[in-house]
Parts: C-alpha cells; structure tokens; sequence
C-alpha cells in the first residue's frame, strides 16, 4: 500500500511538473509574440506593422530574455524526464491477476463474515425480543394475580 501512495505521489508530481512546463511555455510563446519587433525577413515581403518601441525589448535584453525561456524549459524537461524515470516499472498482467484473484478472495471471506455477524445479530436481537416479552408477560401476570 506505501508502495502504492508512493507511486501516487510521483505521478501527481509529475502531472504538476507537466503543467508548470506547459505553463513556462504558453508564457514563453506569449513573451515572444508581445515583445518582439517585426523584421523583414525576406526582400518580396515588406513589414506592414510595427510595435510601439516602448513594447519592444532591445535586441540584447530579447536575446538574453530568449536564452533564459529556453534553459528554463530544459530544466523544466529534464525534471519531468527523471519523475519518469523514477516511476516503477508496471507490474506484469499474471502478477496483477494473481493479485486481484488473491482481493477477490479476501472480499468473499470478508462477505461471509458479515453475513455470519448479521445473522448471529439477528439471532440475538430476537433472543432479547423473546426475553423482554417473556418479562412484560411476567410482570403482568404477576400484577394481575396481586390483589387490588
């Protein structure tokens, strides 16, 4: 069972580590897209727009802002990669199987017994029933039989 809580633990992490690298990126793409100056890349396709230059990052700020986004989705990715490297190997199928089959039988045992303790519940409850109506039968014979 730790075992278990144990592989749960590095998948949650995992799933969290996933999020946080999507995170990184979508603010990495959104970084890129809103801080960039349009450039002419090629000599047929002129540049219709430019940004306001108080949006735009200097080339060397944008280079060393673009060096930072990039080791940080490698070290993201590296995280992610050793989370799964440290997740255990799948049990095989005919270990699963004889595992569910060995629950399965404890299941029944555990059914049986409960069943076995509602009915010896059941026999004690009517024990009791029996016992309380044989006193209030008593006592009121015995209150009959007193002279009033």
């Amino acid at each position: 069972m730790l075992q278990e809580l144990s592989s749960m633990d590095r998948i949650t992490q995992l799933q969290d580590e996933i999020q946080n690298l999507l995170t990184i990126m979508s603010r990495s793409i959104a970084y890129l897209t809103s801080r960039a100056n349009f450039i002419q890349v090629s000599e047929e396709i002129p540049i219709t727009k430019q940004r306001n230059p108080d949006k735009v990052d200097p080339p060397d700020v944008f280079e060393a802002n673009k060096k930072e986004l990039v080791d940080d989705l490698m070290v993201k990715a590296k995280q992610i990669e050793y989370l799964i490297q440290s997740l255990p190997t799948p049990e095989p199928e005919e270990v699963q199987a004889a595992r569910l089959a060995t629950l399965e039988e404890e299941m029944q045992r555990a059914n049986q017994d409960y069943e076995a303790s509602v009915a010896r519940a059941k026999a004690l409850h009517a024990q009791i029933s029996e016992t309380l109506r044989g006193i209030l039968n008593d006592d009121e014979f015995a209150a009959e039989a007193l002279p009033g």
